[in-house]
């Protein structure tokens, strides 16, 4: 998704439109029926989920593009805000993992086994977010921004999360080290204090490339707002959507008992939409496990990951509303869509197989010191070295810009 620089943007204070009031609506039924239907939890994660995707979008805050801008260009800045973001993150979960409760309620991190299963699904995932145009959680906000090829990598996305599925139980057959986090191994100060030392090694890395390519150190545009008009209508600093997503991240933490993920409720979607065309999911190892086959019988409303993510589409709407540039176009060049495809289905298949997603795996694995989380991280920025070497074919850019997508 194209988004204007802060220089390019109208002064005039853009009015809500249909789209807002109506994303508006949603998300304040949406909280209120989740609630009543499926308790007040469910209720609070949709709004929990609406208020991620105003912060992702109004910050533009892109996991894709700020790893492209560091492998293209040098440029570290997104990629230093990364590391801020998950710094705040492991400071606020790690006392609280290692004690296993957050405000009397049992808490588990997002902790999974190691292997090869994680190498392979992350590099392709790391391919598919340079074809696709955007990871996870970019894919949603826009989508819900208004980007209507966005629509077609999350359509594929989906499609390749089912297909990730049929194998699930090969992938994981597959050598691999049993699931270890650093706060069991360090304990929360031990681990709070290994990781920083992590992040402030990759930060320091970043600024040393971005000086060796540019001299100096990239600086973020002035926005033409202030004050309470550019926190509703945007654009965000980098840094304070990073903090605005580590604390929902929190919050996702306090009320559902685990970290915010993603696309599990992809593969979820898809699994219903091939029952509904004669195709029976159950027969795959990965549905006839005890939480899957639950979430299959019940209603994706039931479901949590599902929730939030209709609530980050919702949101994201909104936000895009309030910044005037909710304008869908279906005027997508060919090549364009190609590349939505096949980023869509190595998406998909990526994040299933590799237990996660640029949000389930790296930044709420991460969050809690995951080791397969690290391994996703690595794994991903390889396939993202792979995927912006073969965006040329599909796009005509002469110029990669930090904001320009998820």
């Amino acid at each position: 998704m194209t988004i204007a620089s802060s220089s390019a943007l109208d002064t005039r204070e853009p009015s809500l439109g249909t789209p807002g009031l109506g994303s508006l609506l949603v998300l304040v039924l949406g909280t209120l029926l989740l609630g009543y239907y499926y308790g007040p939890a469910q209720g609070a994660l949709f709004l929990v989920g609406g208020a991620l995707g105003i912060a992702l979008y109004h910050a533009a805050f892109g996991f894709t593009s700020a790893w492209r801008v560091f492998i293209a260009d040098g440029r570290g800045r997104g990629l230093r805000v990364q590391m801020i973001l998950l710094a705040i993150t492991v400071v606020l979960f790690f006392p609280f993992l290692a004690s296993g409760t957050l405000f009397g309620h049992e808490v588990k991190g997002s902790v999974s086994p190691a292997g090869i299963g994680v190498i392979v699904g992350a590099f392709m995932f790391g391919i598919g977010m340079q074809l696709g145009g955007g990871c996870a959680s970019g894919t949603l906000f826009t989508a819900g921004g208004g980007n209507a090829r966005m629509l077609v990598t999350l359509f594929f996305f989906i499609v390749g999360s089912v297909l990730g599925t049929i194998n699930f139980d090969w992938w994981v057959s597959l050598p691999s080290l049993p699931p270890t986090s650093l706060v069991t191994s360090f304990g929360a100060v031990g681990g709070i204090a290994v990781s920083l030392i992590i992040f402030a090694a990759i930060a320091g890395l970043s600024v040393v490339v971005e000086k060796r390519w540019h001299g100096s150190l990239e600086v973020a545009a002035p926005s033409p707002r202030r004050g309470f008009a550019r926190f509703l209508r945007g654009p965000w600093p980098l840094v304070l959507g990073a903090v605005a997503l580590a604390l929902l991240n929190f919050v996702t933490l306090s009320i559902a008992g685990r970290p915010w993920g993603i696309t599990s409720a992809f593969a979820l979607w898809g699994a219903k939409g091939a029952q509904l065309i004669g195709i029976d999911p159950t027969v795959w190892a990965y549905w006839q496990t005890p939480a899957n086959a639950k979430a299959l019988a019940s209603s994706v409303f039931a479901d949590v990951t599902s929730v939030m993510d209709f609530g980050i589409i919702a949101g994201a709407m909104l936000a895009s509303s309030l910044a005037g540039r909710f304008a869908p176009s279906l005027d997508i060049p060919l090549r364009s869509v190609l590349a939505a495809v096949i980023g869509g289905l190595l998406l998909g298949y990526g994040a299933r197989i590799a237990y996660g997603c640029n949000i389930g795996a790296y930044f709420s694995g991460i969050a809690s010191g995951s080791l397969h989380g690290y391994l996703w991280a690595l794994a991903a920025f390889a396939g993202n070295v792979i995927g912006v070497r073969l965006r040329p074919y599909f796009f005509l850019e002469k110029k990669i810009l930090l904001r320009n997508d998820g």
